[in-house]
């Protein structure tokens, strides 16, 4: 009972890493590249079969998604963050305040309905969207690097916003697919282009999903193996006391025909005495 006690723990310590999200991390796509999120942010995206980014998460799934990577959902102060250092994309994302936003740095017609800034949308939480992750430990370090005064540690935001901006005008806004802003009740239009692959998804992810996959059927078979056995043992208990049951039943019965045969035999001699009573009494 304790191996089953052990077996259910571990499950439930890893379930709700890897659990709630049927995706193949082939598929995450991250922009980004690995060690280039901008003030610790980074936009994760689903592509499809025809390696295409597609919107495909909705506000708890994003959420989950983060989590999965070791990391945690963006908040809209640290997607603002990283519009001032840079940052740009033309998909929509969620952010930890359960709304989805685009950073725009240039205005673009087709992207963010032309505006600058947080371009948000306060959408349902089951609406499809991107998700903005954003990793901690990046963000130490550039924050570390923008202190540091020397060339080879520091790193000059404002000119890196600039080269973006003048990538944003060859590249059609820096790789990222482009997005027309819908209403709250459309699904967004996209045209999409390249982005980087996650190298966060390694595969000790997919060995942490077949570890667990061992252990719940490892405890699968235990719970399988405990509930035969208490079905046998109360067979078993159910089956020995019928047969005391029916012990004390005969035994009642016998006890009950001896009874009668001795109470006959009672009132056999008891008609006998008086019989002989009778006949001394007439001679």
């Amino acid at each position: 009972m304790n191996m089953l006690w052990l077996c259910i723990t571990s499950v439930l310590s890893i379930t709700p890493v890897i659990s709630g999200l049927n995706i193949d991390t082939s598929h995450i796509k991250v922009f980004p590249a690995e060690n280039q999120s901008i003030a610790g942010v980074f936009q994760v995206s689903y592509l499809n079969d025809l390696n295409q980014p597609e919107y495909t998460f909705n506000a708890s799934e994003a959420r989950r998604l983060c989590l999965s990577l070791s990391v945690n959902i963006a908040s809209k102060a640290q997607v603002q963050e990283a519009l001032t250092r840079g940052f740009e994309t033309c998909r929509f994302g969620w952010i930890d305040e359960h709304f989805a936003v685009i950073p725009r740095r240039k205005a673009l017609s087709n992207c963010g309905q032309n505006k600058i800034g947080l371009v948000t949308w306060r959408a349902s939480v089951t609406q499809k969207f991107d998700v903005f992750c954003f990793n901690e430990s990046d963000a130490a370090t550039q924050l570390k690097d923008t202190t540091t005064d020397s060339p080879l540690h520091s790193r000059n935001y404002s000119g890196q916003s600039q080269s973006h901006s003048n990538a944003a005008n060859s590249t059609q806004g820096m790789h990222s697919s482009t997005t027309l802003l819908p209403s709250s009740s459309s699904t967004p239009e996209t045209i999409d282009n390249e982005v980087e692959p996650a190298p966060f998804v390694s595969s000790a992810q997919g060995s942490a999903g077949a570890t667990a996959i061992l252990i719940t059927s490892i405890c699968a078979v235990l719970l399988i193996t405990v509930i035969i056995l208490a079905y046998i043992k109360l067979r078993r208990r159910f089956l020995s006391s019928d047969t005391k049951q029916q012990q004390e039943n005969i035994q009642i019965e016998e006890w009950t025909c001896v009874k009668n045969i001795e109470e006959t035999n009672i009132a056999a001699q008891e008609d006998e005495r008086i019989e002989v009573g009778d006949e001394a009494e007439a001679t």
